[in-house]
């Protein structure tokens, strides 16, 4: 076993340790290294990483990180940073008058922003599932002024009923709303079959969090499996694949499969995070496929931090070989 698979396990739970969060905050480089895969903690910071961004030709998906907040005033100071931001964006967005009620859009809509249902009082003590509801209604209602698309971001199995339950009741009122499906549960074929109708949007993802065997495949053979069968639904459904993924593997094999089922680079997007594989990025841009970056900011930076050195040995030697030049 690589020494990054033994690793992996700690790394994401330490994203879930206020101790260690104390502790690695608290290490001069560790801002340095953030900056690579953050765009800042402000709503200008983030708009002025959205700018050079568009400007290469790729599209944006733009989260304010935050999550698990029990706390209402959080949760409402949560909505209103996604307010500032949509109204910052909106001077960005392709033809947002033609686009903002029509699906299939025509053209795929350059700007959206992504939500973690948690950050906005999914797990209030009290009535959390209606504050969660009525506050990304209050962001996609926002993001539809300014011509936007809103996806709902995954957390952990412990949240996925409620947070596909929430879905389903928003996209009533947006039938456009996107959501994400992570390739390592073990439901996600099934929630594929069952959510890539007419209209949909899913972002499919390999999985981030450290989940029990009982929910999730473990080994990354497994894992890989999962997502080339979950992409395979999602290619031959009648929605709008987002295919996130950094891995060349499972990028061929969504060409493959796009070009297999017809599907034009207008119906469907491959997605790629904020600061890996730049070169690459463009490179596809070049190919002209459409591809959007997921781009993090916020003070919360945290555990977004540690799941991405979790997920990428480089990213974790190169943290590690930073303090060590830093003694």
């Amino acid at each position: 076993m690589a020494l990054s698979d033994l690793l992996r396990p700690a790394l994401l739970a330490a994203a879930r340790s206020p101790r260690m969060e104390r502790t690695v905050t608290k290490i001069p480089v560790t801002r340095n290294l953030v900056d690579r895969f953050v765009a800042g903690e402000t709503e200008d910071q983030a708009v002025a990483a959205t700018t050079s961004i568009l400007d290469s030709g790729r599209y944006i998906s733009i989260d304010h990180l935050g999550e698990d907040t029990t706390d209402l005033a959080q949760a409402n100071n949560t909505v209103s940073h996604y307010l500032t931001l949509l109204s910052a964006l909106s001077r960005f967005t392709q033809d947002g008058e033609k686009n903002k009620t029509t699906f299939p859009p025509s053209p795929v809509r350059n700007v959206e922003v992504s939500l973690k249902l948690s950050a906005l009082g999914q797990f209030l003590p009290r009535d959390g599932h209606k504050v969660a509801l009525e506050n990304a209604h209050k962001i996609c209602t926002a993001a539809e002024e300014a011509g936007a698309w809103v996806t709902v971001d995954a957390e952990d199995h412990t949240t996925t009923d409620s947070t596909l339950s929430i879905v389903r009741e928003l996209r009533q009122d947006f039938p456009s709303l996107g959501t994400v499906l992570q390739a390592y549960l073990k439901r996600t074929e099934a929630d594929c079959k069952d959510l890539s109708g007419p209209g949909s949007r899913i972002r499919l993802c390999k999985g981030e969090y450290k989940e029990p065997a009982s929910v999730a495949h473990q080994e990354k053979t497994a894992v890989d499996g999962a997502y080339l069968r979950c992409l395979r639904i999602l290619m031959n459904g009648q929605g709008y694949p987002m295919v996130a993924s950094h891995d060349p593997a499972m990028v061929g094999a969504a060409l493959a499969q796009a070009k297999a089922t017809g599907r034009t680079t207008d119906e469907f997007e491959l997605q790629m995070l904020y600061g890996i594989r730049d070169a690459e990025q463009l490179r596809l841009v070049g190919e002209q496929q459409h591809l959007r970056v997921y781009l993090p900011y916020g003070e919360q930076w945290y555990g977004y931090f540690m799941r991405r050195l979790a997920e990428r040995p480089a990213n974790l030697a190169f943290f590690l070989r930073s303090l060590v030049s830093t003694n």
